[in-house]
């Protein structure tokens, strides 16, 4: 794959959204160097994420919902979750969500796959522009694409499918203390 953005070119592409900013994740686990090492740190018992790196994310997330503009995600997933997921949901969503953004799981193990839902990773900017992600092995980002125009009534109808089916993160949550850390 030429031409593919990289993980800066992404970032800056993202960061011009407005009024909202959608992601659709799909993978199992991913292998992410801005993870900086929590995910290891999780699977190792430690107490919880490296604040230094994990705190001026939730920042931002914050000043995102200050200035109007709404992050949302739905992670397609089917349980029982792995380590990572667990991890990406303790660590991850739960600091997230209660720093504004509006997170959902849609479980594939109970509920239906609803029609038109993408079946891989992407972005959508404003209801405008969509980004597909793409991963290689062990989840590894290799790099991300704009889709064509005519690609983005698809992506749209996948989103909101999604949002739709989707779980809100507390909720699901609250419902699955088996994936808790400290259970068991």
């Amino acid at each position: 794959m030429s031409g593919l953005l990289t993980e800066r070119e992404l970032s800056d592409l993202l960061d011009q959204a407005q009024r909202v900013l959608f992601r659709l994740e799909v993978l199992d686990a991913y292998d992410v160097a801005s993870d900086g090492g929590d995910f290891a740190r999780y699977v190792a018992g430690e107490p919880g994420p490296d604040m230094a790196r994990k705190g001026p994310w939730l920042e931002r997330l914050r000043q995102d919902a200050a200035r109007g503009l709404r992050n949302c995600r739905v992670h397609v997933v089917r349980s029982p979750l792995t380590d990572y997921l667990r991890y990406e949901m303790e660590w991850g969503y739960a600091p997230n969500s209660e720093a504004g953004e509006d997170i959902r799981v849609l479980d594939l193990a109970e509920a239906g796959e609803p029609p038109g839902l993408a079946g891989q990773d992407f972005w959508l900017m404003d209801d405008r522009v969509v980004v597909v992600m793409h991963y290689g092995d062990g989840g590894r980002f290799v790099g991300a694409s704009v889709a064509a125009d005519g690609e983005l009534d698809r992506y749209r109808r996948a989103a909101s499918a999604a949002l739709d089916a989707g779980v809100a993160f507390g909720v699901y949550w609250a419902a699955h203390p088996q994936y808790h850390r400290g259970a068991g």
